[in-house]
């Protein structure tokens, strides 16, 4: 029997198998020779990690399937229980005990053993890969030897520490730790320490500390470098043969202050039938960063840039980013144009997409041209020139036609989110919290780059081409039921449809508008939706009610789009394919999504860990300060509770009351068993911070003048 990825798997799906030792196998595939051996070894080897079989306590070869599910597992934020995550997303509960020694992010196989709830209850029978390579924590002694305690509480095990390996760390101070061994029933971890950080409490240290968890990379591998070297740093006139010429129309971008690369530039002209012609540009990356190239396959390990408040892990090297592939003011790039006629209902009635050069007139910033929309700044029309003022304001018109034209169809638009900005001094320490405002600006640019994704995806939807969408699912039943009763306990009725739309959605955050835990209501609705992601299948995308959908307009810091480029590309060639070939790329873009759809994850994960580090660090400059808090979520050990300006939550621990209070679950609310005082969602009540962990991400208040504030008494 030939040996091949194929024929073992196709002989491992027949009903003729049954759970074999790689001797048994050799003997079925009539193997005698060590290379033939090797490549047998080889293929079960990879076949395990994509999860498709396992090797089971007695050397067995068997399927996953049935009763059998592979995945990754997570702990929850303290380390108290786990849950699996399949490939195709199913979640499966995994207790603390039935853990045995995996650890947070490893892939594992898991056996269903019953049901928690809606859940499948799980025990890991084998971990397939490790996924801890490096340990941040505090470094303590006992006699002899020494203990690496992890700051991150979903890592649950501590660390064993050698004398030989103690790498002049002391006692108490945080450290950077190689894995060595990995736990077994009888012992620890063991690590070693690499290097030692400092205090603890240094915020100069929260970066190191959450690109170690994270495993985010530190350096571009030497080869990437030495490529990234011989890009050239301008565009020559060889580079614009065959290109749409847009340097003598008026094109710009449109960016934050702070930011470093532009890959977006946008273009405006009123037609004479009274349509809009509507031109996208994006930086042409793939002009650069060929296929397989090292830089290329760095790219795509990265698989996004990780925006770390003010630190930039970029996804390519800042020549790049920052240099060639950026739309800098007053020079020469190439590009990818998306040119949309648009009538004045908003439809796209005809479009055209060309490989260009652009030259940027302005690099303009969200500040100035809110300036000139909203407040009418003539300061800055004098600046800017009545051209693009002129230009600005036809895209204003056009924004708002496309807005109202999404808001018709059902699309989630009103969602305001609670991402803050955090200033640090040069120390670090954050000085202030300051809630992000969406001006005319930042929806301009929003709704211009939805419609050129939508655009772009169409086509290759429309010709049933290989391609990767951004896509969307709608929630479960479960979780709309669930955000349904958080709304009965405020007092809001809603009624959903069988069929959740998201229009139904958009209703319901325009009917909270006005209310003060509109920012929590907006947290449940997005929580109880699924997370978007990157396939190669379009199911559509629920929040934007959006048919076809794709990321095109950032290929600079997200690999799927510089992809969907290299596609477009082909497609603009009429390159043919055979039906095989269509299939072997379909596969591959297949892997891709799931890769970076895992990435995108990560680096969310990270930006998160951030944040919330620098929230508690914020507030641990405050102890002792009273803040107007909102009541977030009432519960049977006390109230979870929310600055809103600052978007920073803590607990008021139910013992630090003033009463005896009893939790009513039904009416979910918190009773005074001898003043009758009652605590529910959305109370506007004075609170104290009382103190601030960052090694476990909590922060707790204490009410004060509880008999001035909003708690009623029944």
């Amino acid at each position: 029997m030939k040996i091949s990825k194929k024929s073992v798997l196709k002989f491992m799906k027949s009903p003729d198998y049954s759970p074999s030792t790689l001797k048994e196998l050799c003997r079925t595939f009539k193997i005698m020779k060590k290379d033939q051996k090797k490549k047998l070894r080889a293929i079960l080897e990879e076949l395990i990690k994509e999860g498709v079989i396992f090797r089971d306590s007695r050397g067995r070869y068997r399927q996953i399937g049935d009763n059998l599910v592979f995945g990754k597992l997570e702990f929850t934020r303290r380390g108290t229980a786990a849950y699996l995550t399949t490939p195709d997303g199913e979640s499966v509960f995994v207790p603390i005990e039935n853990v045995k020694d995996a650890m947070h992010g490893d892939k594992v196989v898991v056996e269903i053993v019953g049901r928690r709830g809606l859940l499948k209850k799980g025990m890991v029978l084998q971990v397939v890969e490790r996924a801890l390579k490096k340990v941040v924590g505090v470094f303590e002694t006992r006699g002899l030897f020494g203990f690496v305690v992890p700051v991150d509480p979903k890592v649950t095990y501590d660390f064993y520490v050698s004398s030989e390996n103690f790498g002049g760390a002391h006692p108490g101070q945080l450290v950077v730790a190689e894995v060595i061994n990995y736990p077994t029933k009888s012992r620890n971890p063991e690590a070693r320490i690499v290097s030692v950080l400092g205090d603890v409490n240094d915020p100069r240290n929260d970066l190191p500390i959450v690109m170690v968890k994270h495993n985010l990379p530190e350096k571009f591998p030497e080869d990437v470098v030495e490529e990234a070297k011989k890009i050239p740093t301008r565009v020559y006139k060889r580079d614009v043969k065959d290109r749409k010429d847009f340097r003598n129309e008026i094109v710009f971008t449109i960016d934050g202050e702070d930011a470093k690369d532009f890959d977006d530039a946008v273009s405006i002209k009123r037609l004479e039938n009274d349509n809009y012609l509507l031109g996208v540009h994006i930086a042409d990356v793939s002009h650069y960063v060929k296929e397989n190239s090292a830089l290329d396959k760095e790219a795509y390990n990265r698989g996004t840039s990780v925006y770390l408040i003010d630190t930039v892990i970029p996804m390519l090297p800042f020549k790049l980013s920052n240099g060639i592939c950026s739309l800098v003011e007053g020079k020469d790039r190439l590009t990818m144009s998306v040119e949309m006629e648009i009538n004045p209902k908003g439809d796209v009635v005809n479009q055209e997409i060309s490989e260009s050069v652009i030259r940027s007139v302005k690099r303009l910033t969200y500040t100035e041209v809110n300036q000139l929309l909203e407040d009418n700044d003539k300061e800055v029309e004098k600046r800017l020139g009545r051209d693009i003022s002129e230009k600005l304001r036809l895209m204003a018109e056009l924004a708002r036609i496309l807005r109202n034209k999404r808001k018709e169809r059902g699309a989630i638009i009103d969602i305001k989110s609670d991402e803050v900005k955090i200033i640090l001094n040069d120390k670090k320490w954050p000085v202030d919290i300051i809630p992000r405002k969406r001006g005319i600006a930042e929806i301009l640019i929003e709704e211009f780059m939805i419609k050129a994704n939508e655009t772009v995806a169409e086509i290759f939807d429309k010709f049933d081409l290989p391609f990767i969408y951004r896509v969307h699912e709608e929630p479960e039943p479960e979780e709309i039921m669930e955000l349904k009763m958080y709304l009965s306990a405020l007092g809001i009725k809603a009624t959903f449809p069988k069929k959740i739309h998201p229009g139904a959605l958009q209703k319901l955050l325009e009917a909270t508008e006005n209310h003060p835990l509109r920012s929590s209501v907006e947290r449940l609705l997005v929580r109880s939706m699924k997370r978007a992601l990157y396939s190669e299948t379009n199911i559509g995308h629920f929040g934007l009610a959006s048919y076809s959908y794709t990321h095109f307009t950032s290929p600079i810091r997200r690999y799927p789009d510089l992809v969907v480029h290299r596609l477009l590309k082909k497609f603009l060639k009429s390159e043919k394919l055979s039906e095989e070939q269509l299939e072997k790329v379909r596969k591959k873009l297949l892997v891709v999504a799931k890769h970076c759809s895992e990435r995108e994850r990560k680096a969310d994960e990270a930006e998160w860990d951030l944040v919330a580090m620098k929230k508690v660090e914020y507030i641990s400059q405050h102890i002792g300060e009273v803040f107007d808090v909102v009541v977030t979520s009432v519960t049977k050990f006390g109230l979870f509770v929310e600055i809103p300006e600052k978007a920073i939550s803590g607990l008021i621990h139910i013992s630090t009351l003033d009463d005896y209070f009893i939790y009513d679950e039904q009416r979910n609310i918190l009773v005074g068993e001898r003043t009758r005082k009652v605590y529910r969602l959305g109370d506007k009540i004075k609170a104290r911070v009382v103190s601030a962990d960052k090694i476990r991400m909590e922060i707790d208040f204490e009410v004060v003048e509880e008999e001035k504030n909003e708690g009623s008494s029944e």
